[in-house]
Order: C-alpha cells, then structure tokens, then sequence
C-alpha cells in the first residue's frame, strides 16, 4: 500500500513523426500532462511530496513548451519526440523536486488525444 498525489497540466505543442503522410509533417496536438508521486508513509507534515513545488515545476514544463516544437527536447537517441519520449523528459525535469520532496516514485503520463498516451515511471530517492 502505498500514498499518492498528483498534478495534471495541459499544453499545445508541435512535433513530427519520421513517417510519410500528415503524422510526418509539423503538426499540433493538445497534450496532457499527468504526473503522480507515490510513496509508502506521509511525511511528518502528512504529505506525500509538497504539492505546491510539483505543481510550480509542471508549470514551468507548460510555459516551456506552449507553442513550441518538441525538436527542442529531442534526445540525439531518438528519431523524434513520442509521447514516452516526452514523458521521460518531463519526468526528468521533475525528479528534482519530488527527490528533494523525500522521493517516492514519480509517474508522468503524457496524453496526445483524450485516450492515447505514453507514459515513463521509477524511483527518485
């Protein structure tokens, strides 16, 4: 059994797949952003992580992105940005906080349509 708390952000970002057709030109979606921290106990305060911190962080991820090509965030060992690609960018970006939180896990699922996702999970203490 385990405690959990999450956040959740949306933004529009522009990406391309390496494929032919509209998927491999510039093109937009409406991602979401779901991001949950599980840990066994609360902490002293009765928190799992503090909440407010995460929730700065994400939106900081947000107003990086608005507007912009994921290109920007591309790791050199991938073709192009995927929903689990921007995942674990995103969780990387993250982890800090939820380390510096007490860790736990530290789950990001990134939503581009309201059913499809990608997602990258795993401990950060």
């Amino acid at each position: 059994m385990s405690f959990e708390v999450g956040t959740s952000v949306s933004v529009r970002a522009l990406h391309r797949m390496p494929v032919e057709g509209p998927e491999g030109e510039l093109h937009a979606h409406d991602y979401r952003i779901d991001v949950v921290v599980t840990r066994d106990d609360v902490d002293a305060r009765g928190m799992v992580v503090d909440l407010d911190a995460l929730d700065t962080e994400l939106r900081a991820v947000q107003e990086e992105l608005e507007g912009r090509d994921l290109d920007a965030i591309r790791p050199a060992s991938a073709e192009a940005v995927t929903v689990e690609v921007f995942a674990r960018w995103a969780h990387e970006r993250l982890a800090p906080v939820v380390r510096h939180s007490g860790g736990g896990e530290l789950r990001v699922r990134v939503y581009e349509s309201p059913a499809a996702f990608g997602g990258y999970r795993s401990a950060v203490s």
